[in-house]
């Protein structure tokens, strides 16, 4: 957001900067996959883009660094089409060896073993996040899944937790996966979903100058608008900026519903965008309907006949596509 309109509005925080909202599931969630964890779980946790998985992930590597009854691993890899098994021991090893001159062992047999001593010598529980894994390959979900059984036999404790779009949930539960899925504990993350007024107004409060009041900023009308059509703290957060933006260009104070439905997205709630804020792509939806790209595109766009329209239709339902 530019400076000058956080002046004008007497800002001064941005949107994105402003710690925790808290509400009652995450703070639930937080104690219950604290608890898995200890245990030696395939942890799942899925949500839409935007819906505050990273966010849980950092609350919850921070509540288990603050107790030093846990240690915590993450995988860096920026890449995630390409993070393989190899990546996410790489990430153990960076993570739990204490040597200063370190050297990943390049023969399988050998480094899964030094794995074993480094787990071993923790004498605690270790965890494992990997955020965006949706973009995992199957064979890396089932590798983890016996690495952790692995380290099991060894007594001793490895947890891994996976965080992703709602695809990665929905190939847990495919029957290919089976080896997998009912062995992992899969959550759902819903977000704000609920809660978006409380929201923006919590959000207009952190950001806002000391005693002031969201209505002063938007109308209680464009306050409700916002939160019937938005759903995730990204979603809000975004549109909240650019109306603000927009009212300071036209000189409004407070933002009037017109603003808010003027900055809005047309084809915010398309078909396309949805699948998207679910992990699934058009190639990546023709992979599973072992189809072209460019029919799933004309799917998309509502360019094919009704007879073939509607055979995708049943088969993105049959195998979990939300639609």
């Amino acid at each position: 957001m530019l400076s000058e309109v956080m002046e004008y509005f007497g800002l001064e925080h941005r949107f994105d900067r402003l710690g925790y909202f808290e509400m009652p599931e995450p703070t639930h969630l937080l104690a219950e996959l604290d608890s898995l964890i200890r245990g030696g779980r395939l942890i799942a946790i899925s949500g839409i883009v935007g819906c505050g998985k990273t966010t849980t992930l950092q609350r919850l590597e921070a509540q288990l660094v603050q107790t030093k009854e846990v240690v915590v691993s993450r995988s860096l890899a920026i890449d995630k089409d390409r993070v393989s098994l190899t990546t996410l021991i790489t990430a153990l090893f960076y993570d739990l060896s204490t040597e200063k001159d370190f050297k990943l062992p390049t023969k399988p047999e050998k480094r899964e073993r030094m794995l074993l001593g480094l787990i071993s010598k923790c004498r605690k529980p270790v965890v494992l996040f990997v955020d965006d894994a949706h973009a995992l390959h199957h064979q890396t979900l089932v590798g983890l899944k016996r690495l952790i059984e692995l380290v099991r036999q060894d007594k001793g404790t490895l947890s891994v937790v996976l965080a992703g779009h709602p695809k990665l949930k929905n190939d847990l539960r495919r029957p290919s996966l089976e080896e997998i899925g009912a062995r992992a504990s899969v959550f759902s993350l819903e977000g704000i979903r609920g809660y978006q007024k409380d929201y923006i107004e919590w959000v207009l409060t952190e950001a806002s100058k000391a005693e002031t009041v969201p209505t002063q900023l938007l109308t209680s009308e464009a306050i409700d608008f916002l939160a019937e059509r938005l759903v995730t703290p990204l979603q809000i957060q975004q549109y909240l900026t650019l109306a603000l933006e927009e009212a300071y260009r036209v000189g409004q104070k407070p933002v009037e519903p017109e603003i808010i439905e003027a900055v809005l997205t047309s084809g915010l709630n398309e078909l396309e965008p949805h699948l998207s804020r679910h992990g699934y792509s058009s190639k990546i939806i023709a992979d599973l309907l072992n189809t072209r790209t460019a029919e799933v595109r004309s799917f998309l766009h509502g360019q094919l006949p009704p007879a073939r329209t509607q055979e995708i239709r049943e088969q993105m339902l049959r195998i979990g596509i939300p639609l």
